[in-house]
């Protein structure tokens, strides 16, 4: 009797020490929580909810086929405004408070900057970050997996393409913090190579639209090319102004940019501005991938395609496919373990590579342009 009694308390006890470690790395018997720290309000909006919904699009699929080993997908999203500050807070409280197993689709390099410490410290997988900034890639971090190329694959895709064409005169307008100074670098790093410098630099600061200054130190130059690094509100303002003022030259943006919101922000205006994409076409059904994601979308009820939520779905593939490698009682180990076995996985025209020292993922790029009723052509 004393024995039995005996073992019953300190089962009891064991069950109240597994239980908070258990729900603390989001896994139970019947699901797994991921979560997402974005923008979800505010300028840079459509960006955050656009990967949520393809995400959302893919993981329904897979929770309606009896989700991974049994347990069904949960995203959790927690809205940072694309502030750094609000997305600190937002990881401690998807960590700590909402306990996720791991984290996806998240947007931006200043947010992305300054929650790493924290994804870090905890030791919590992050795959699919929605920025291509090489300090979020160097050095070399284990928890975090990168689905899209960089922003200096980027940015060489374009100006390649633009010096091909024998434009030399290019300048760049580029939001002030961390994802704009990554995509300057990128663009430096480009004419650099062609013994080329930028005939005019000017800025933007982040969630506003107050483009006065940059476009008067950027006209003033006569560029050929403007190359814009910024979000979709700014880059729309820029443009607009400044074919008020005249300016017949090319624009250039770099696939943080949003392309189907800088569209939808310009309207008539958007006619002949060129977006660099590191995810398939969306609209073309060629690749079984993007023919996947348009089906998935639709069962989800959108019909409107685009580059952003396709790299959502991109992600949630690849999160999936880690997962289906971590084995049927999943840790955050043994998804990092899983998803380092990908070895130009393809998923139907796109394909990740990663390893142990390696997490880049993809070094895919494309050119689109926007033509006169808004909407995408190669």
């Amino acid at each position: 009797m004393y024995l039995s009694k005996h073992l019953f308390v300190l089962a009891s006890a064991l069950a109240v020490a597994v239980s908070p470690a258990l729900a603390e790395n989001g896994v139970t018997d019947t699901e797994i929580v991921i979560g997402q720290f974005a923008a979800t309000t505010g300028p840079a909006a459509q960006l955050g909810l656009r990967m949520q919904m393809g995400m959302q699009s893919y993981f329904k699929t897979v929770n309606a086929q009896g989700g991974i080993n049994g347990r069904v997908i949960k995203l959790v999203t927690r809205d940072d405004g694309y502030e750094p500050e609000k997305a600190v807070a937002a990881v401690k409280a998807l960590i700590k408070e909402d306990r996720v197993f791991a984290l996806a689709g998240s947007v931006g390099t200043p947010t992305g900057l300054a929650a790493l410490p924290v994804i870090t410290a905890e030791k919590v997988p992050l795959i699919g970050m929605f920025t291509g900034a090489q300090a979020l890639r160097e050095p070399f971090n284990r928890n975090v997996f990168h689905v899209r190329a960089s922003y200096f694959d980027e940015t060489e895709r374009i100006v390649q393409h633009v010096s091909t064409m024998g434009m030399k005169k290019i300048a760049v307008f580029y939001q002030n913090d961390a994802y704009g100074k990554a995509g300057l670098e990128g663009v430096m790093r480009a004419l650099a190579k062609r013994q080329l410098m930028p005939v005019a630099v000017s800025t933007v600061e982040r969630n506003t639209v107050d483009v006065s200054k940059a476009l008067d130190d950027i006209l003033k130059a006569q560029p050929d090319v403007v190359v814009q690094i910024s979000a979709y509100k700014s880059c729309a303002a820029f443009i607009k102004q400044a074919r008020g003022k005249g300016y017949g030259g090319q624009f250039f943006n770099v696939s943080f940019v949003g392309s189907k919101a800088l569209a939808d922000e310009l309207g008539e205006a958007g006619r002949g501005v060129v977006i660099s994409q590191v995810v398939p076409f969306p609209y073309s059904s060629r690749s079984a991938v993007v023919r996947d994601y348009q089906q998935h979308m639709t069962e989800s009820g959108h019909s409107d395609f685009d580059f952003t939520s396709l790299e959502g779905y991109l992600s949630a593939r690849v999160l999936v496919e880690g997962l289906r490698r971590a084995g049927r009682t999943p840790s955050r180990e043994s998804l990092i373990a899983g998803l380092e076995t990908l070895r130009d996985f393809d998923f139907g025209g796109f394909s990740v590579t990663y390893s142990a020292k390696d997490h880049q993922g993809s070094s895919f790029t494309d050119l689109t342009i926007i033509e006169r009723d808004g909407k995408f052509k190669h």
